[in-house]
């Protein structure tokens, strides 16, 4: 997620390489772990299966459906004229993939934002182009029922109706990888447009209104790093456990490409905005609950290298605090288990083999337990890479990731983690 990219991946590369510079030549899913965990590939090529980000609903309620996309391509951005398919596999039916629908509307970092609507057993909701716009779908998967909001989601509310969404032209035109072909930024000239920012989308409506915008945001509180020329833009929204507020990423890109960010918070409908980390480093990050977020950022609690991080969500993130030090991954993909004892987390491809490391993290003892090593090809790099965006189902007993199997590109996998997590 990082858009510090270079430097930073490269930093947290060099951490564990001296440890891997040894191995050879492996396997595309290589045992990495003190303990075995069972992996299993659900779905099979000639064309190519993922999900993307990892804080999105992939396992419906029951733990039986896994949502996906399909693509007959890889190794190159996508255009305007890129339709994939929307699906799901049937953990019950021999890992069958049902097709459900497609879409225009994606990237190879985020997907079209599909994710089962939080509060029914049957609606999944994902982002598609329509004309001049674009849209979502919300479908029900057993009777194919579908409806239009006129509008794209970025974060679903955990009651279903309502969604937040960040303006994907912009995205696009300033972090390929993440927003979508197909419709150019009106304002891509203008450093800090006043009819672009974050809107809150009505999903039982179809209505939506901005609630902050980028101008506004521009004149928040203080730039770190103000140079003439910095291009601002939203990414990375998430709603908290219960609704009440939401994160968003403020970044700003300087004329020589760098990027810098602010993590901010604010109610649902855009008041009360928290600068919650605003020294210019945040990258991934989750909720814990309702008042603290784990976030990856540098410069507290006496380290200045990258790292997770603790705060409250108040201006100035609080008491901050390091978490796993030294074991938890400090640029991985970070998701609570349920009940807030564990972490799951993964690594950037590491070393010589340049394996890529899902791992467990228990908050109490300190212990980490890696679920396995998976190498990512060279050729996988930049805006089409890999990560593993582990995801877990809703119980916390399995985890699927993305990661290319052995000729056939990237797949889906789902690793088995019961065994430790009961």
């Amino acid at each position: 997620m990082t858009d510090q990219t270079l430097p930073r991946r490269q930093f947290l590369a060099q951490q564990a390489s001296l440890a891997l510079l040894g191995l050879g030549a492996l396997p595309l899913a290589a045992a990495a772990s003190e303990s075995e965990f069972p992996v299993r590939k659900i779905t099979s090529g000639p064309k190519h299966h993922w999900f993307g980000y990892y804080d999105k609903l992939q396992f419906d309620s029951s733990g039986r459906y896994v949502l996906g996309m399909q693509v007959d391509f890889e190794h190159r951005s996508p255009t305007a004229d890129d339709t994939i398919q929307i699906g799901m596999v049937d953990l019950a039916d021999g890992d069958r993939w049902i097709e459900l629908g497609e879409t225009k509307a994606w990237s190879w970092q985020q997907g079209c934002m599909l994710q089962w609507l939080p509060g029914s057993d049957s609606e999944i909701i994902w982002n598609d182009r329509s004309g001049d716009r674009f849209v979502s779908r919300i479908m029900d998967v057993h009777t194919k029922k579908t409806r239009t909001i006129p509008h794209p989601v970025y974060s679903v509310s955990p009651n279903g109706k309502t969604a937040v969404t960040a303006d994907f032209r912009r995205i696009n035109d300033v972090r390929p990888g993440y927003g979508y072909a197909g419709l150019a930024d009106p304002n891509a000239e203008v450093l800090a447009p006043d009819d672009s920012g974050i809107q809150q989308v009505d999903l039982v409506t179809g209505e939506a209104k901005t609630i902050i915008t980028l101008a506004s945001i521009a004149r928040t509180g203080a730039i770190p790093k103000p140079e003439f020329g910095i291009k601002h833009y939203f990414n990375h929204l998430l709603f908290s456990p219960d609704g009440s507020r939401f994160i968003a990423l403020h970044r700003w890109r300087y004329p020589n490409g760098s990027r810098l960010t602010r993590m901010i918070t604010a109610n649902v409908d855009g008041s009360d905005l928290r600068i919650v980390c605003g020294n210019g480093y945040t990258s991934h990050f989750i909720w814990r609950d309702n008042t603290h977020i784990l976030a990856q950022s540098r410069h507290f609690d006496g380290n200045d290298n990258w790292a997770n991080f603790l705060f409250e969500d108040v201006d100035g993130g609080g008491d901050v605090r390091e978490v796993g030090r030294g074991v938890l991954d400090g640029g991985g993909h970070l998701s609570y288990l349920p009940g807030n004892k564990w972490i799951l987390n993964d690594t950037y491809p590491k070393g010589k083999a340049r394996l890529q490391t899902p791992h467990l993290f228990e908050i109490a003892t300190g212990r980490r337990i890696d679920l396995g090593g998976f190498h990512l090809p060279p050729i996988y790099k930049g805006e089409w890479r890999v990560d593993t965006h582990p995801r877990l189902s809703r119980d916390g007993k399995l985890v699927c990731i993305d990661t290319p199997a052995e000729g056939e590109g990237r797949q889906l996998h789902l690793i088995d983690i019961s065994k430790v997590v009961g």
